[in-house]
């Protein structure tokens, strides 16, 4: 088993929760100040997902999420191959101190067009509920 920081789909409720077979959820989770948060655009659809990337330095936030403990094999054969081509799979930094494996924009894709920068939403729920218009 080993700790996951989710902050999109994989989240509850989120369209791939259902993929960490049913990991148990330590609660929720906040990075270190060191992380921008983006809304990446996929096959035409904007809005498709949230990535991770470290920030320059001084020019992060903490972003909000959730944590688990998810299975080696759960996080290999399910979760993975379900993440889109943007993301891979890399450690956060944690604010209490600790540090889990979340899924991070890849370097090569950070000049991605319609990539946009949501770190002032300080999570993907809160930008989709502003979105969404709901409080």
């Amino acid at each position: 088993m080993v700790h996951m920081f989710l902050n999109g789909g994989g989240m509850k409720g989120g369209n791939l929760h259902h993929l960490i077979g049913g990991a148990p959820f330590l609660g929720p989770a906040t990075t270190l100040p060191i992380y921008r948060l983006h809304s990446v655009p996929l096959d035409g659809v904007s809005d498709d997902h949230p990535a991770l990337q470290t920030a320059p330095e001084g020019g992060g936030a903490a972003i909000t999420g959730e944590l688990y403990d998810i299975d080696l094999v759960v996080l290999r054969t399910s979760l993975l191959p379900a993440e889109p081509p943007d993301l891979e799979l890399g450690v956060v930094g944690l604010a209490d101190g600790t540090e889990a494996f979340g899924m991070r924009l890849r370097d090569d894709w950070a000049d991605l067009p319609g990539l946009v920068d949501i770190t002032a939403h300080g999570s993907w729920r809160a930008y989709s509920a502003s979105k969404a218009g709901t409080p």
